[in-house]
Order: C-alpha cells, then structure tokens, then sequence
C-alpha cells in the first residue's frame, strides 16, 4: 500500500511509503537533504514497520525537536493507525 505523509517542522515537504504486510518495501521524501534522505530510505528498505519506528522516533536534527528521520516514524504510525492496526 502507497501512503504519503505531509512532514513537520523539517526540510523535506512529504514522505511517500509503499508498505507490503508490515514491511517497507520503498521509502521517498520530497525535499530535505538529499543524500542523507536517500540513505535513509536505503537503509529501512525490507525493515519491519514497528522496528523501524523504534530506531528513529525520537532521533532530532540540531536544534529542532525533530528531524527527517523522526518524520518518518511519525509517518509509519499514522499509515499503521490508518490501516486499523
């Protein structure tokens, strides 16, 4: 399933996922640092939806109280409350 999500207090604008039963198959942001971003997408593709919340919820850039990172956890709870889980 696609589901994009509209980010937060960060640089990228939005994250788009494709979720196939509870594991991320893809990963893309609009905007935000593009190296760092693609090397998060990168790095959680084929990760379980909850292990990967667990690993970045919370993570922060500089003086923000979030980061592109934290967005995407965000992101993967809001798909999994969307999805009834």
């Amino acid at each position: 399933m696609t589901f994009t999500y509209k980010t937060k207090g960060v640089c990228s604008r939005s994250i788009t996922l494709d979720v196939e039963e509870n594991v991320i198959k893809s990963v893309s942001f609009e905007g935000g640092c593009n190296g760092n971003t693609k090397g998060i997408a990168a790095l959680i593709a084929g990760m379980d939806v909850d292990d990967a919340i667990a690993r970045l919820e919370g993570t922060t850039c500089g003086f923000k109280s979030t980061s592109c990172p934290d967005q995407l956890a965000q992101a993967l709870k809001v798909y999994k409350t969307e999805k009834g889980e």
